[in-house]
């Protein structure tokens, strides 16, 4: 389609108006449009990975529109420099969520509840919907950055050291954070009851 080739046009971005097609003007002329290419690129990216950073989304901030906001910037962001990316475009990706996750906390008043139940999914594992809306309960309860800590490092399977660097800490503090967040969850209440039913 003439004229659309400068912007993405799938996944959560699809018609979006105002994502700028220079990614870096300090390196480049304004006038040089993103390539075909790098939008297909994109494009490609954000169909195949955007669930998964969605879930990661929702797991960080409790709640599916606030999540769906979270992972709409962090592409936006992350288009901007797309054809600086080197390596793994996912980590990139995920980096720059978890950084505007970061900050979004640091702005915001942090005494939200989430208020909208997650839906109940069927497991391919067997595992009870009912006891992973439980558990996705307890780990919101969890203070934010120890919720991080916690989705990143055994949900998201990252190294303490990757993670260190995604949060802007010491591995040190990744660990002590992630055992106080681990202590919570087995001394949450309703878990425990959960488990006696």
């Amino acid at each position: 389609m003439r004229g659309s080739e400068n912007r993405p046009t799938g996944g959560n971005l699809s018609g979006e108006a105002g994502v700028p097609v220079s990614v870096d003007t300090r390196t480049q002329s304004p006038a040089q449009p993103v390539t075909a290419p790098a939008t297909t690129e994109f494009e490609s990216f954000v169909a195949a990975r955007s669930g998964a950073l969605f879930g990661t989304a929702v797991l960080l901030t409790g709640d599916r529109h606030t999540a769906e906001d979270l992972l709409q910037t962090a592409l936006a962001k992350s288009w901007l420099s797309w054809r600086r990316i080197t390596g793994d475009p996912e980590a990139y990706v995920r980096r720059v969520l978890v950084n505007t996750y970061i900050s979004m906390w640091r702005r915001r008043w942090n005494g939200e509840t989430p208020t909208e139940a997650l839906p109940e999914t069927a497991s391919a594992d067997g595992t009870d919907p009912a006891s992973r809306q439980d558990l996705v309960a307890a780990l919101h309860r969890l203070p934010k950055r120890q919720r991080a800590v916690l989705v990143l490092r055994y949900l998201e399977d990252l190294a303490e050291r990757e993670v260190a660097e995604l949060l802007g800490c010491s591995v040190g503090t990744v660990k002590s954070q992630a055992s106080r967040a681990l202590a919570k969850l087995a001394a949450d209440t309703a878990l425990r009851e959960e488990d006696h039913r």
